[in-house]
């Protein structure tokens, strides 16, 4: 057969191919002249024809087969290049589908064209050069060799990328890691050549790393206390206080991942396992010659960075902060917490108190940029000036009188009244009240002013002998009762003693079994001690010159037990005291 297979024409051959249907080998080996014009398709084989035509959605191809060639116009990366004419090379993928139609691959034609190749680098571990052209789920698409491959995420770089599409369009060193025929599966890894790289400056870093030296790095990692920073194959710590003189509360202030910075190698371990870096020693020290930039006396201004209870710290440059205390911040003022009056970024104005360049310490006031309230005190308020002011605050010693702004005084609880005994201020008057008093005494330096409510008026005691002569008869009120007595109110609110042997002619034990608090009582007035303030009086005395029928009348409305009250009742809270103790503190209250 082999001897009748040999064709002239080329329409004998046509024949052939229509009666036969496809090549066989003999045929293709004895025809092989004519074969070159006419070509003979195989399925899974690559072939070269020409475009002639172009739409949509598919490409027509010319192959010197019976019918042109379909290829989707979607394998084409470059549409732009489609020219009618032009040749290409292209897979058979069917010689016929359910439409009869000749289908052809222009993406398997590029992938068998550089399979090869590919190949050949993965054996022999080459690095390849690709181009990342779009970003999908898990990775990257790469232009191999005019085929695609896929770069995944975890291979793109040694560390997180925060922004892969940052690198769409860039080429770069790739490495083949992984490969299938079968599937046309090509996978890459970018990471692989990295290491490689870092690696091999590894050992170059480890070898000529010095103290005090400078070198630059990328920000490998952001930590709460620093950042890690690949000096390439080597990681080194840039702690958050040696990135900058000045305050920053997070490392991400400064800097960013995959950030190129300049860092200054500060001391490593004897393996160079541990290295420290800084930052802020590239620059001078900002507390250098501190004393000249800012004296005492001097204003500045600055932006309030933190407020802390005792105090709000001021940025004044670069790495310098001076403090101003909370007693520093207002004359007038009483500023319980700076944050009352201060605000983190307020810009604010102060005067340098004190500069101390080793502690590396600036004290700053606000208050002195005002005159003191307290510096003319003493010629506005002068002892015996009448002011009048608010009650501000009231404690168990006194109350505290704002007669001006900024300045209190405190008028004692005992300088509240001449006559009247006070346990607790609240008694006379109340936060809030306007009060009228007297200035009894200034202490500039110690910034006290005393008070007194008491003085507005003549002292009572100092004309009580005239007032309560001795054997002048009187009336008051029981206000408080007494084991031994009672105490009685008088007019002016003078208060006058009298013992129990001296309320009634008959026999009580303690005035409780006669008489309560709110009775009204005539008396004697028997004594006076006028420097112990004390007025003895006496009920007895009083009735002795009176009508038997007078006393007679209180004796019977004062007799014991009428009062509602029981001597056992009057005397119970007294038993456990012993007698002399009782004496003696009735005697003081009196």
């Amino acid at each position: 057969m082999s001897q009748n297979l040999k064709f002239g024409t080329q329409e004998d051959l046509e024949e052939i191919l229509a009666a036969q249907g496809e090549c066989s080998p003999d045929f293709r080996k004895a025809n092989a002249d004519v074969y070159a014009g006419m070509g003979c398709l195989e399925q899974g084989k690559l072939v070269t024809g020409k475009i002639s035509q172009v739409n949509d959605q598919e490409v027509l191809v010319d192959v010197n087969y019976k019918s042109e060639g379909v290829i989707d116009r979607a394998e084409f990366k470059d549409t732009d290049s489609l020219e009618l004419g032009s040749e290409i090379e292209v897979f058979v993928e069917k010689l016929e589908d359910e439409d009869g139609r000749l289908i052809l691959s222009k993406q398997k034609a590029d992938f068998v064209r550089v399979w090869d190749r590919i190949h050949a680098a993965f054996e022999n571990n080459e690095v390849v050069r690709g181009t990342l052209t779009k970003r999908i789920k898990g990775g990257v698409v790469v232009d191999l060799f005019g085929i695609d491959a896929f770069l995944p995420g975890s291979q793109i770089d040694l560390r997180q990328i925060p922004d892969i599409n940052a690198l769409i369009g860039q080429e770069f060193d790739l490495k083949v890691i992984k490969v299938n025929k079968a599937r046309r599966n090509i996978v890459v890894s970018r990471r692989v050549v990295l290491e490689e790289e870092r690696n091999k400056q590894r050992g170059d870093v480890l070898e000529t790393l010095e103290k005090n030296q400078v070198r630059k790095g990328i920000v490998k990692n952001i930590t709460d206390f620093g950042a890690f920073i690949d000096l390439g194959g080597v990681d080194g710590l840039l702690h958050i206080t040696d990135m900058s003189y000045k305050r920053i509360n997070h490392p991400s202030e400064m800097l960013q991942l995959g950030q190129e910075v300049e860092v200054m190698v500060l001391d490593f371990n004897d393996k160079k396992e541990r290295i420290s870096l800084g930052m802020k020693q590239l620059k001078p020290h900002p507390w250098k010659d501190i004393a000249e930039r800012y004296p005492e006396g001097a204003i500045v201004k600055g932006k309030v960075v933190s407020i802390t209870d005792y105090g709000a710290f001021v940025e004044l440059d670069s790495g310098v902060e001076g403090l101003i205390h909370v007693s520093e911040m207002s004359w007038t003022q009483h500023v319980k917490h700076p944050s009352k009056i201060l605000t983190v970024g307020q810009e604010v104005e102060a005067v340098v108190l004190k500069v101390e360049e080793d502690a590396e310490r600036i004290s700053l006031g606000m208050k002195q940029l005002e005159s003191d309230p307290w510096d003319s005190i003493e010629t506005e308020l002068p002892p015996g000036a009448r002011v009048v002011g608010e009650i501000r605050n009231i404690a168990s010693f006194g109350a505290f009188v704002e007669i001006k702004e900024g300045v209190d005084g405190l008028i004692h609880v005992s300088d509240m009244s001449w006559t009247k005994k006070i346990t607790h201020p609240n008694e006379m008057v109340k936060k809030g009240d306007k009060v009228e008093c007297v200035v009894l005494a200034v202490d500039k330096e110690k910034r006290r002013i005393s008070l007194s409510m008491k003085h507005l008026t003549e002292d009572p005691w100092d004309s009580i002998d005239s007032t309560y002569p001795v054997d002048s008869e009187v009336k008051g009120k029981i206000v408080r009762m007494l084991d031994r007595g009672v105490v009685v109110e008088l007019a002016d609110g003078i208060e006058g003693f009298i013992p129990v042997s001296k309320l009634t002619a008959e026999y009580i034990k303690v005035p409780a079994d006669a008489f309560k608090v709110g009775d009204e009582v005539p008396a004697v007035v028997t004594e006076i001690d006028q420097n112990n303030r004390k007025i003895y009086l006496s009920v007895v005395d009083y009735f002795k010159n009176r009508e038997s029928a007078e006393l007679k009348a209180w004796m019977d409305s004062h007799k014991p037990g009428e009062n509602g009250t029981t001597i056992g009742e009057a005397v119970a809270p007294k038993k456990k005291a012993s007698k002399k103790k009782a004496e003696k503190s009735e005697e003081a209250e009196a």
